[in-house]
């Protein structure tokens, strides 16, 4: 069965009905074989940034090997009214037998980036656009405010730990996306397992709870995982819980967490009262609602490791990464959309991200049906990703991406990495 593995739900029927209506009259008019190029792009970025992160490719692939119908998904599409018989037998052959080029995993992009291209027969081509979206927008606004915190963090280790602020497969890919995006590991164990991201996790506000007192808690969690665990202190009294961790540890505690109220104050003391008590080097691990400007606000706090939840998740309040896709060429010809606000460029792009001597990038230069006049410093963005149908071999991995996305950040204009509001860091000129 064409099953999604953690759902139940087949990956075939995760769109939207409308694809079904235009497949089914293009199939009676004859136009359903008609080679089409659709393009994957932002008009404009979410409110406040200057730059977007590419995320999702992986999970396209992996969506891809298991779009396809079984006897049950077409009884049930037949049986709904939502095709009819011709339409129904042609479902029974579908692959999707066509191209998909794209920006890799971790690259930037801006309003206008064809970030990726579809090619192949209409009907093949429409059927993806929703599940390509869904992937997309959600994983991409994901890991660009990921890398926001990231760059506010200045190098210290950001946990992400959302799981339980999401839908639970929402979940997996905004771990999948923030370790992308630089995150140093997760909560989350499907994505640990699924992704080989690292995984954390020690105890809540329960655990202390459950027992007769603080002292309790941290012995009972001491005995069975040693001295090399993060004990939460801020059950009861903050300063109380320091010196119950220090007590029942000792100096080589390896951190506290302090998950309420104020970060900045309680980060100053705690480190000062576990230098006092000779926990020099203990670490101290904070969370709570934390996102990008709260992890910039905390700049000058003596804060070792940040958590971030919430605002991981929902994209640190951009929940889409606002991504559209939309028919650009048709038998070779350029097609577009001229609705007021939701015009479109037609035919094929490709493009290039010019850059100084230095390496600082210039522009990003996007040209139709045809290729960027190539100059020094210049740097295709597109990738092959499927041909015929078939994912390219050797794809990036993760840490290939993050790599990627690190080198992308220092290319960039410098105040393109401002939390401010503020234009595209990068201009986009379409040729």
């Amino acid at each position: 069965m064409s099953n999604s593995a953690t759902t139940g739900t087949s990956v075939s029927l995760l769109t939207d009905r409308y694809e079904y209506t235009m497949v089914s009259a293009a199939l009676a008019d004859g136009s359903i074989n008609r080679q089409c190029v659709f393009e994957v792009f932002a008009r404009k970025l979410p409110p406040g940034r200057r730059y977007g992160v590419v995320a999702g490719i992986g999970r396209i692939v992996e969506s891809l090997a298991d779009f396809y119908f079984d006897p049950d998904d077409i009884a049930f599409l037949r049986d709904s009214g939502i095709v009819d018989d011709a339409m129904a037998s042609w479902l029974r052959d579908f692959r999707f037998r066509g191209d998909i080029d794209c920006y890799p995993e971790g690259e930037l992009y801006f309003p206008g980036s064809p970030i990726v291209t579809v090619s192949g027969t209409f009907g093949e081509c429409v059927l993806l656009e929703t599940l390509l979206l869904s992937i997309m927008n959600h994983d991409c606004a994901v890991a660009s405010a990921a890398a926001r915190m990231v760059t506010a963090a200045r190098g210290r280790a950001i946990i992400e730990m959302g799981s339980r602020r999401t839908h639970e497969e929402a979940a997996v890919a905004a771990a999948r996306a923030s370790y992308l995006a630089g995150f140093a590991s997760t909560s989350n164990l499907a994505a640990g397992r699924r992704y080989a991201i690292p995984t954390v996790g020690t105890s809540a506000h329960a655990f202390t709870l459950l027992h007769n007192d603080e002292v309790a808690a941290f012995q009972s969690q001491v005995a069975q995982m040693g001295v090399d665990t993060t004990l939460l202190v801020d059950t009861y009294d903050i300063s109380q819980g320091i010196k119950n961790a220090i007590a029942v540890a000792g100096p080589k505690l390896r951190s506290i967490r302090i998950d309420s109220g104020d970060i900045d104050v309680m980060a100053h003391q705690s480190r000062e009262l576990l230098d006092s008590l000779g926990a020099t080097e203990t670490a101290i691990v904070v969370s709570g609602d934390l996102d990008e400007y709260a992890i910039a606000a905390l700049a000058a706090s003596p804060v070792d490791v940040y958590g971030a939840g919430t605002s991981v998740v929902t994209g640190s309040k951009a929940p889409t990464a606002n991504l559209v896709y939309k028919l650009v060429e048709v038998e070779g010809r350029p097609v577009v959309k001229r609705s007021e606000n939701k015009a479109t460029v037609g035919g094929r792009k490709t493009a290039i991200r010019r850059h100084k001597p230095t390496g600082t990038v210039i522009e990003e230069v996007v040209v139709s049906q045809g290729t960027p006049r190539s100059q020094p410093g210049d740097r295709p963005l597109q990738t092959a990703l499927i041909r015929n149908g078939e994912p390219v071999a050797d794809l990036p991995n993760l840490d290939d991406s993050r790599q990627h996305l690190r080198e992308g950040l220092i290319s960039i204009p410098w105040e393109g990495l401002k939390l401010s509001a503020g234009d595209p860091s990068v201009p986009v000129v379409m040729s």
